[in-house]
């Protein structure tokens, strides 16, 4: 119990961390009357516009006004707008994840298999050549990728729809798109992952046991290699979102990618802050779900857990 508490104390400091930086940062990249005013406003208008949002509030006293807004889930009036931040994220979040969700799903159905069938062939061809489909897929970058397949699928092929969402068809690119890093990402690490277990001696044991590869690679290796790529799937879902804001605004997707980088462009704090909060807690949530549920997916883990605790007990008790 200890551990889990631990584990949730760190996670709750996590987030905190996150709102601080959301504010401090963004309240130190510019004033936002002068990006949204203009030049050529006159310093009536701009104190006036200061004065009616609460810039002219010590930052301290800002931050505390925010923080207090936050636990009443109320993320601020969007300064273009004036509509509620959190109702503006919400409203595009349904778009980001219709691409994101699809977008994992592909990369663990494609990478994964990638990756075991790399370190089963160790060293061959079938290995080197999905390590430099990995290697590019990691290299080339997302808007780059977006833009070629839109001119070659849309342009000249005249096969799919270059921009927005006109029936499924539209999620062709875009999911495409993204799962480039995504399945190299899997592919390497189970790779790396597989080549570990099969060096272990309990390979060896079941080997020198007269078993054959394929039941070592399916009931010994695989289990245990694929344990780590919750963490892995937890981490990937944070850059994905991350992608798809390059992604969304390549293919005119309105999702939140591109109500993020509209906002920053225009300064409007309680929407970047908003967006930045609910994507910190949601990659922070997901990576304490997939640390707690090692326990409960392998023993072992559960088992060091609470040798540890009592290892812990021990010690404050003496």
């Amino acid at each position: 119990m200890n551990w889990y508490l631990f584990r949730l104390g760190r996670a709750c400091i996590t987030i905190l961390l996150l709102l601080i930086l959301a504010f401090f940062a963004l309240a130190a990249s510019g004033d936002p009357a002068q990006i949204l005013l203009g030049p050529d406003t006159s310093q009536a208008a701009i104190d006036a516009f200061r004065e009616k949002w609460g810039l002219t509030l010590p930052l301290w006293q800002q931050f505390l006004i925010y923080l207090n807004g936050l636990l009443h889930m109320n993320f601020g009036l969007s300064y273009r707008t004036g509509e509620s931040a959190l109702a503006l994220v919400l409203d595009r979040i349904p778009v980001t994840l219709s691409l994101v969700l699809p977008t994992i799903l592909l990369s663990i159905a494609l990478g994964v298999p990638l990756g075991i069938l790399s370190a089963m062939h160790r060293g061959r061809f079938i290995d080197r050549l999905a390590i430099t489909l990995s290697v590019v897929g990691l290299s080339v970058p997302s808007f780059l990728l977006g833009v070629l397949a839109m001119y070659l699928f849309s342009v000249k092929l005249g096969w799919l729809a270059p921009s927005g969402y006109v029936d499924w068809s539209s999620y062709i690119m875009p999911v495409a798109t993204l799962s480039t890093v995504g399945i190299g990402t899997y592919a390497r690490f189970t790779r790396s992952a597989m080549v570990e277990v099969m060096s272990r001696p309990m390979i060896e044991t079941a080997r020198a046991s007269g078993l054959s590869e394929g039941i070592i690679h399916r009931v010994h290796a695989l289990p245990n290699a694929l344990t780590p790529l919750i963490t892995i799937t937890a981490l990937e879902f944070g850059h994905f979102v991350t992608y798809a804001a390059v992604v969304e605004n390549v293919f005119g997707w309105q999702g939140t990618g591109s109500l993020l980088i509209e906002s920053v462009s225009a300064r409007d704090f309680a929407v970047v802050q908003a967006i930045m909060i609910i994507t910190g807690v949601t990659m922070i949530l997901a990576n304490l779900l997939a640390d707690l549920s090692y326990g409960f997916i392998d023993p072992r883990i559960a088992d060091l857990r609470h040798r540890s605790a009592r290892r812990l007990r021990t010690v404050c008790e003496s």
